[in-house]
Order: structure tokens, then sequence, then C-alpha cells
């Protein structure tokens, strides 16, 4: 465990030690340095409340370690205190595991308070409508899906495949609804994104083979 990991799990039981180093070198020795450990111990816990482990999910992320990115966040137990930027990505990553975990409700409902929190870019926002639209597109709620995906679309996506995720949705929508130019416009779209994931580019080439038997 490098000095990081240390530091974020264990900021509380540090912050006492560095309470007790500041007092002992007040009373033993003088006040002028012992404001130096009570401060960081004060920052120790103001970090404890407003961050939490938050700093160190990205790297269990990029690792692929889920399961500790979720033992994280299961480090958090008083999630209304957290900054609230921070609090968003909180309820955003929630909602991603309760997916996983095919818990739609839930995971709805933690997309929505990670939307009200505010996001510090309008392209995340967009993501967490694109995800909302496919929660809804699996509940079999078309209508909201629809209106979540482009909402998606019109506040941006971070990457190229996400803007043809989005589209290739609309496009499915507009063929269960029999609205075959809007469905081709959207595949189109889709198309005009060149997709570089391997899942969406198969996704395309499969709808392709069903617009090409669309009339007109």
């Amino acid at each position: 465990m490098n000095l990081r990991k240390v530091i974020v799990f264990y900021r509380i039981p540090i912050a006492v030690v560095l309470i007790a180093l500041g007092f002992l070198i007040g009373f033993k020795v003088t006040w002028w340095i012992a404001w130096i450990p009570l401060l960081c111990a004060i920052l120790m816990v103001v970090a404890y409340f407003l961050v939490g482990p938050m700093t160190l999910i990205q790297g269990y992320m990029e690792a692929g370690d889920m399961e500790g990115a979720q033992k994280l966040l299961g480090m958090v137990k008083y999630p209304s205190l957290l900054y609230k930027p921070i609090r968003s990505s909180y309820y955003m990553l929630q909602s991603n595991f309760s997916t996983l975990g095919d818990d739609l409700d839930k995971a709805e409902e933690q997309l929505r308070k990670s939307i009200d929190m505010g996001m510090p870019e309008k392209e995340y926002e967009g993501t967490a409508y694109l995800q909302l639209g496919a929660i809804s597109m699996k509940k079999g709620n078309s209508k909201d899906a629809y209106a979540h995906l482009r909402k998606a679309v019109q506040l941006g996506l971070p990457d190229k495949d996400n803007l043809a995720t989005a589209y290739l949705q609309l496009s499915s929508i507009c063929v269960q609804r029999r609205d075959f130019r809007n469905a081709k416009i959207y595949f189109g779209k889709a198309k005009s994104c060149k997709a570089t994931n391997a899942q969406v580019v198969e996704q395309i080439k499969e709808m392709s083979k069903y617009i090409a038997r669309i009339p007109g």
C-alpha cells in the first residue's frame, strides 16, 4: 500500500495522532510550532468528509479493479457531505454499479442525483443522460429513452463512440415507431461519427443491414 492510499484510508486515525502531537508540542515546547500538526489534522478531517476516498477511484477503474472501486465507494459514510462535484461523480459511479447489478430503478435514482448536483462539464451531463436513456430502454420506456438520448446529443458527449451509440439508439427507437425517415437520419449520423469501439462498430454493421431493407 503506497503512502497516498495510507493517508486516504487512515485520515481520521492520522488526524487523532496529529492532534495529540500538536498538544504535546504545545505544552512541552511551544504553541508557535504546535499549530502545524493541529492544522494538518483539521485538513485531514475536512478531506475525510468533503473528498472521501474518491481521489483513488480513477486508478482502480483504469486498472479494471471494479470490486476495489466498489469497496472504495462503500467507504463513503456521509455522501451528502461530499463536495458537490465529487458528490456528483459518486452518484454516477454508484449508478454504474447499480446498472451492472440490474437494479435499474436505483441506477436511475442515483443518476438523477448526480445530475442535480451539477456536472463540472456539459459533456459529463450528456453522458449521464445517455445512461438514463439506456436505462429507460432496458425498462421498455421508449418515450423517456428518446427524450434522454436527444438531451444527451444536445448537451454533447465526450467522444465519437458515445455519440454514435446515442444516434444508434435513437435510430432504433425510430424504427420501433416506424418513423423510418428519422431512423435513417439518425443512422447516417451514427455512421458519420466513425466510431472505433469494436462493439459500436459491430452494432453499426448490424443496423446497416436492417436500414438497407427499409423502403424509400
